[in-house]
């Protein structure tokens, strides 16, 4: 008897859930939400201390979260609202709040600044969203920290 009363309060709740990317109601972003977010020094959520994390947050509310180290992960998504609250949700249907606070944005358990442009691989990882539409993850981009090095010869 206890479970279905739960089950109905929650239902009842108001909740709403997002169950498929295409559900989600893509939403322009508020200006403070707007722009290139990067983590700003090393982070525990993120693999390394050498990692950087960010979020690149369009006027039309499209996303891309973008992670890289030794290799790069964007994952494009869109700005929606969820309840009060907003929140970004990716094309594999992950869905992360998004909150300001002081010019600090905090978002998958990340601090970001907002800063001008964002990284050169993730501004490439943004021109293969545009390429490929439908890929719910890009990860060929090499970064720039594992390009070869080229030594010139001694003679």
């Amino acid at each position: 008897m206890k479970k279905w009363m739960l089950l109905a309060a929650i239902g009842l709740s108001g909740c709403a859930q997002i169950t498929s990317y295409d559900s989600a109601v893509k939403t322009p972003a508020p200006q403070e939400l707007k722009g290139n977010w990067q983590t700003v020094g090393p982070q525990s959520k993120l693999i390394s201390r050498q990692a950087i994390g960010s979020l690149i947050i369009g006027a039309e509310g499209d996303t891309l979260d973008c992670r890289q180290w030794q290799r790069v992960i964007a994952k494009p998504g869109k700005l929606t609202r969820l309840g009060d609250e907003w929140v970004n949700v990716t094309r594999q249907v992950r869905v992360m709040p998004i909150t300001l606070n002081n010019g600090e944005l905090r978002y998958d358990g990340l601090r970001m600044r907002k800063i001008d442009r964002p990284t050169v691989e993730c501004q490439q990882a943004l021109k293969e969203v545009a390429k490929r539409p439908n890929e719910a993850v890009i990860q060929n981009i090499q970064p720039e920290i594992m390009e070869p090095v080229s030594v010139p010869s001694q003679k």
